[in-house]
């Protein structure tokens, strides 16, 4: 039996989501498998996996903006994320010392490897996509990206091979050979399964991601719910609260929905209304939703992106906060065709597993 290190950012909560099929597929194979990261990443993980160890791996502040403005403040949070990965190694150090371990697994956490442990390194952004006008940077971040990534002994893409079913478009391309010669393209990766259940549920709209955004969004939204017909489910992603109220006789709003229950209205819906972050884009594909609109939180460039990508490719509109129609937006959202069909979680997490897992831990 080996042992595995599993270390998810703790940047909301989707690295740490798509680890899951990773980490159960680690276990049903026999493996021992030890979490280490933050916040609510390590407590979703807890939840899920009482059967693991955990130990807790701060990681870097979270760069996120109250405005539309995120990459200013990204660039002044550039020396506080150099401390912060000069602190990740250190840490890691001392919980190497103090365990034995076969493989290492960090999802976008930049300092968790080692040279002594295979280690590989998850992400779906080989490249970060910038505005037009900042190129030379975008360019720039594929060589930093691959200074890092050769440090790896391989670099795990959660997507589909580049080609006219690839989720991320640019984002999972990169010319460097140090990234190219270790891509292994997974395909998707994310926790919910597709369910033999009733689509009864004419619209699901998840209000989600950072604060101040989540709120503004909440404001936006909920006075144009009323204008959709048919049976409605709003979820506003407020753990701190819990409350389930009715607006009007097909709305209901609900504060906060565990895992099982959101992946049950996934599963019930015909409709999504959410942001477009890619574990939720990947949770679009795996249960074949073909109908949504998508609205990307301001200032986060690569929701931006893809929301961007998606409608030119004709699979899902997407729709500015500041500009939502809510009615308008969904009745033009019904003339796109929702993403190809892909192979899903399940076939993909065990050919990774099998074809780069398996040769160190068997």
């Amino acid at each position: 039996m080996a042992h595995v290190l599993v270390s998810p950012l703790n940047w909301g909560l989707g690295h740490a989501s798509r680890d899951i099929p990773i980490v159960r597929e680690l276990l049903d194979r026999g493996h021992q498998v030890t979490v280490a990261s933050s916040g609510n990443a390590l407590e979703l993980l807890r939840r899920e996996f009482p059967q693991c160890n955990f130990l807790t791996f701060e990681d870097y502040p979270a760069p996120y903006s109250s405005t539309r403005f995120f990459l200013p403040k990204f660039t002044a949070y550039i020396p506080l994320m150099m401390k912060a990965l000069v602190d990740e190694r250190r840490n890691l150090c001392r919980i190497l010392s103090e365990g034995s371990y076969d493989m290492i697994i960090s999802d976008n956490r930049l300092g968790v490897y080692s040279r002594e442990i295979p280690s590989f390194f998850i992400t779906h952004q080989l490249r970060f996509s910038v505005p037009a006008y900042l190129w030379p940077v975008e360019i720039l971040t594929l060589f930093v990206n691959g200074f890092f990534h050769s440090k790896y002994d391989g670099v795990i893409v959660p997507d589909n091979e580049p080609g006219d079913a690839t989720l991320s478009g640019k984002l999972s391309r990169s010319f460097l050979a140090a990234t190219k010669g270790r891509a292994f393209y997974s395909g998707i990766l994310c926790s919910p399964r597709k369910m033999d259940l009733e689509e009864d549920l004419d619209y699901l709209v998840i209000i989600s991601g950072p604060e101040p955004q989540r709120t503004k969004l909440e404001e936006i939204v909920l006075p144009q719910v009323k204008d959709l017909p048919g049976r409605k489910v709003v979820l506003l992603g407020s753990p701190q609260e819990s409350f389930t109220r009715r607006e009007d006789d097909g709305t209901t709003v609900i504060a906060y929905a565990s895992t099982e229950e959101k992946v049950e209205l996934l599963n019930r819906a015909r409709f999504v209304v959410s942001r477009s972050g890619y574990t939720t884009m990947m949770e679009v594909a795996e249960l074949e939703k073909r109908h949504g609109l998508f609205i990307p939180t301001p200032g986060q460039t690569e929701q931006e992106y893809l929301s961007r990508y998606y409608r030119r490719r004709g699979w899902f509109l997407s729709r500015s906060q500041y500009r939502l129609d809510l009615a308008e937006d969904v009745d033009e959202a019904m003339e796109f065709s929702g993403f190809p069909r892909m192979p899903k979680t399940a076939e993909n997490v065990r050919r990774l597993y099998e074809e780069l897992f398996a040769p160190h831990l068997e």
